[in-house]
């Protein structure tokens, strides 16, 4: 019995979420509210809120639900082609339709509700910083990167422009700016360790 009451309330709560998702991609999120997911969903509205305490946070909930693709490091060998490739993986999965509308929206919802920026970054924001840095790290201890080249600095400096481009300037992420921000930030910083043989920076993406 217990097993088909526990059925029935993961179903019911997917039902939501896919709903909550339906209608933030028809309405956009400042539209989107708790009433109508519980009207088309066929719940209650108070079954909703006793869940989830506010739409920032079924909003959060239903939008990393999402059966997306991890969003991890390639090892080549080669730090920058490998930061490339896995930020151009998050540009697409995270600035185009119909992913990339509800995500950017539901930045916005995090600067007004506390609740929501400490979830987003406890389950989605934190543990991609963390892939990065380690990624970053072993490039360090396999010589690519200089000895003593600042992880922190380094994800500061690769993160920040892109939520300025979504938050303030309200600008498309493109690859090219991707790829600006990476070049930047790796001949900013001094990050190449250097060659015995006084050539180019060990790693350096040849041109």
């Amino acid at each position: 019995m217990a097993d088909k009451r526990g059925s029935r309330v993961a179903d019911r709560t997917d039902a939501i979420m896919r709903t909550t998702l339906e209608l933030g991609q028809e309405v956009g999120y400042a539209k989107l509210s708790i009433e109508a997911v519980a009207a088309r969903a066929g719940a209650g509205k108070h079954t909703i809120y006793r869940r989830w305490p506010s739409k920032g946070a079924l909003f959060l909930d239903s939008l990393l639900s999402l059966n997306e693709p991890e969003l991890n490091y390639p090892d080549t060998g080669d730090i920058e082609a490998d930061l490339r490739e896995q930020i151009h993986a998050a540009v697409d999965l995270l600035s185009k339709p119909p992913l990339g509308p509800l995500y950017q929206a539901l930045l916005v919802e995090a600067q007004q509700d506390p609740q929501v920026a400490e979830a987003l970054n406890e389950r989605f924001i934190g543990p991609q910083e963390e892939k990065t840095i380690a990624r970053l790290r072993k490039a360090r201890d396999q010589g690519q990167l200089s000895s003593d080249f600042d992880l922190s600095l380094a994800m500061a400096l690769l993160s920040g422009p892109f939520y300025f481009q979504v938050l303030i300037a309200r600008q498309p992420l493109t690859y090219e700016y991707v790829d600006r921000v990476i070049e930047a930030v790796f001949a900013g910083i001094g990050s190449k360790a250097p060659t015995t043989d006084g050539g180019r920076d060990r790693g350096r993406r040849r041109r």
